[in-house]
């Protein structure tokens, strides 16, 4: 029996020749990443101390402030300081803040590579898995094992394929194909299990696109999303200036999947994930009509340049409608300052958007539009559980970027395909 590419990539990293799902490995880590959320601050920095040991490698950790920046308060400026202050008494010269999410910014920066294995301290870490490398996010106690060892014990996971086969329609987006596919796996369907993403509608998707969905694989359960690294991949590291070595590795033909899903491409419409669960997700044209008070277009989900790009072709020549906010943060400040140059962000501004800081603050409702009680959002993040972008009495629902643009216009949900 061959070997999947999360099997291959956990073999090589373990040094052995080959694994199976539910083998037991001490795996050695590429590159392991901290959030200002979920990182030092939270039980590393004090038994780092008490341990008196050092990081395995400095050039192998990653410290990225991202959801308090900027701080709304003198207490997310005091998380952001502490984060800051711990990188550099350790020599982390691999720190970041103000530059936006930390995935955005570990891709961008060559910190996850094909063939690596790289965790993290966000449920989202999955998302590298466009590079084809196996990454997962992990808690702050395995992450101090990390950081002193530079090895973490993982049991092998089964591995679920998804095939998605054709050309996606005008007015659909990657968005759209991830959320079909957790509405059909469900959100505890890929549960500790590897999600492979393949056919010729990924092998013709941009990156941008293809990080939306391995950024979402999580919500099905899994406990990484990747694709196969190919020309694109490739051509996408060398455009980043990116020239670390890094091992390709693809699945066997006669690998073992414990589940094969197939979709065409062709029958997918514009879909939208209603309140309060990432698999509770229907035709937008069944949903059309709802009224919003805030459109959001951002995160690491759904900020990047072909996000607001496509927002923007939509918006252009129009107004968002009386009474909605469109919030547009960039999901990094390279993609900013792009999408400044192109006059993105003019079209958009012009259209009536506000423009904010590449940053996580929105998303799960630390600060740059938080929702009040009552008020409904549709968003091209990840999450729309209770309580995640604000009080626990409104609501999210989750759409690709030109859904978000096509509702901030209406003043309700619609099908975007009317604008376009």
């Amino acid at each position: 029996m061959g070997m999947t590419i999360s099997e291959k990539i956990l073999a090589h990293a373990a040094g052995l020749k080959t694994v199976k799902a539910g083998d037991i490995v001490w795996a050695k880590v590429d590159k392991a990443m901290m959030d200002d959320l979920l990182g030092p601050r939270v039980e590393i920095a004090e038994k780092l101390k008490e341990l008196g040991a050092d990081l395995w490698d400095r050039d192998k950790v990653v410290v990225i402030s991202d959801h308090y920046t900027p701080p709304a308060n003198a207490k997310q400026a005091e998380i952001v300081k502490f984060t800051r202050d711990w990188s550099n008494e350790y020599g982390v010269e691999n720190y970041y803040e103000f530059v936006g999410p930390c995935h955005q910014i570990m891709i961008e920066e060559g910190h996850a590579l094909p063939g690596h294995l790289v965790v993290g301290t966000d449920s989202h870490t999955c998302m590298y898995g466009a590079t084809g490398s196996f990454a997962t996010g992990i808690g702050s106690t395995e992450m101090l094992g990390v950081l002193v060892t530079g090895e973490i014990w993982l049991k092998v996971p089964e591995t679920i394929k998804v095939v998605w086969d054709g050309k996606l329609k005008d007015g659909v987006m990657a968005k759209d194909l991830i959320l079909k596919t957790i509405g059909k796996i469900g959100h505890a369907g890929a549960t500790y299990r590897a999600v492979e993403h393949v056919g010729s509608t990924i092998e013709n998707m941009i990156m941008d696109e293809r990080m939306a969905i391995t950024n979402m694989a999580v919500e099905m359960g899994a406990k990484t999303g990747i694709i196969p690294p190919d020309n694109i991949t490739i051509e996408y590291l060398k455009s980043r200036g990116i020239k670390q070595d890094f091992k390709v590795f693809k699945s066997d033909q006669n690998a073992h999947y414990s589940e094969t899903y197939h979709f065409k491409a062709e029958e997918l419409n514009p879909v939208v994930a209603c309140p309060h669960n990432v698999d509770n997700v229907h035709e937008i044209m069944d949903v059309e009509g709802v009224e919003i008070h805030q459109a959001y277009i951002g995160s690491c989900t759904g900020g990047r340049y072909y996000d607001l790009e496509q927002a923007a072709k939509l918006l252009k020549g129009k107004k968002v409608a009386k009474g909605v906010r469109l919030l547009v943060s960039p999901a990094s400040k390279d993609v900013w300052d792009r999408c400044a140059k192109d006059g993105i962000l003019s079209t958009l501004s012009e259209a009536g958007a506000i423009v904010l800081a590449s940053s996580c603050g929105a998303c799960l409702g630390l600060h740059s539009g938080a929702l009040a009680p009552g008020e409904r959002s549709i968003s091209s993040t990840n999450r729309n559980f209770q309580g995640r972008m604000g009080s626990k009495e409104a609501e999210v629902y989750l759409a690709s970027p030109i859904s978000v643009a096509a509702a901030a216009i209406a003043g309700k949900i619609v099908d975007p395909r009317k604008y376009l």
